[in-house]
């Protein structure tokens, strides 16, 4: 059955992939975008006819018009700042706002349901001594963290608490993806994908430390499956693949660069088994995905 969807971050990396998901399985797309400029952005990506229309999520201002019509809302879109800020709540209160903005919204048009995706953030950066991670954990804002860390904390925990309070008939589901890799479709490029970048450019690494790796497409598939499956309403998916947490010097020897690798520490582990239980979802293989990665900056003369 052909669903209306509206998407935030239609044009980033995992927005673009989910609208081409939604449109290979007939879906009806809106995209929820800035500017024209971010428009013409997703055009460049998408691979089917999507409708557009301008919102901020700093502001009311064109939402209820955004919104109305459609039966799902995908909230991709989230601050996610180059560098940490000089304060905090220039990442943290629109990310908080804008996620409660895209609720009330889909509350009052009478929206199904919102899917809204999360971050590992979110979930695996209080201290722990087992490193041993699911969907009952939670990152304590009040810990000492970067403000994009604590803002997807904060972000999430806001929408559940709003679902609580006065979510009425809508339905929200949130996914919680760990590092994000696998294919660019366009030229501007994720903080992931500009490590894979210049690891083959032969720059240093970035600081020691273990992150669990999921592919961009299989981040967008669990989004497509939490929108079609009843039984995820009201529940948070980590998405993770089924390789053990990696280094940046693991990573890196998968690129094909030879590295010293100073990683200390614990391995985490990151459970997918409830993704898999509830949602059918399967992740591609970690060699894969960094395959396809490097094949997608060169095929694109980025590398």
């Amino acid at each position: 059955m052909s669903t209306s969807v509206l998407v935030t971050g239609a044009a980033g990396y995992v927005g673009s992939h989910l609208v081409n998901q939604l449109l290979a399985q007939g879906h009806r797309v809106r995209a929820a975008v800035r500017t024209p400029q971010r428009a013409d952005d997703v055009r460049q990506t998408a691979a089917g006819d999507v409708e557009f229309a301008y919102a901020d999520l700093t502001s009311d201002d064109g939402w209820a018009d955004t919104v109305a019509g459609t039966d799902v809302v995908m909230h991709v879109a989230s601050p996610f700042p180059a560098q940490n800020p000089r304060a905090d709540d220039e990442v943290i209160v629109p990310a908080r706002d804008g996620a409660l903005r895209v609720l009330r919204h889909a509350r009052d048009a009478g929206c199904r349901r919102v899917v809204m995706t999360s971050s590992f953030a979110a979930v695996g950066y209080s201290p722990s001594t087992e490193q041993r991670w699911t969907e009952q954990d939670w990152t304590d804002p009040a810990d000492e963290n970067t403000a994009y860390i604590r803002s997807k904390a904060i972000a999430e925990r806001a929408a559940w608490d709003f679902m609580t309070r006065e979510g009425d008939a809508l339905e929200l589901t949130t996914i919680v993806p760990v590092g994000i890799f696998g294919p660019t479709l366009g030229p501007h490029l994720s903080t992931s994908v500009q490590i894979v970048r210049s690891m083959l450019a032969g720059d240093p690494l970035p600081a020691g430390q273990y992150f669990g790796v999921v592919d961009v497409r299989d981040v967008a598939d669990a989004h497509v499956r939490a929108m079609t499956t009843e039984a995820a309403a009201g529940e948070r998916f980590l998405v993770v693949a089924d390789e053990p947490a990696v280094t940046f010097g693991e990573l890196a020897r998968m690129v094909g660069v030879s590295t010293e690798d100073n990683t200390t520490g614990t391995r985490p582990q990151i459970s997918n088994a409830k993704a898999k239980a509830v949602l059918g979802w399967r992740p591609r293989p970690l060699d894969e995905t960094i395959r396809d990665t490097v094949t997608s900056l060169r095929d694109l003369g980025l590398a």
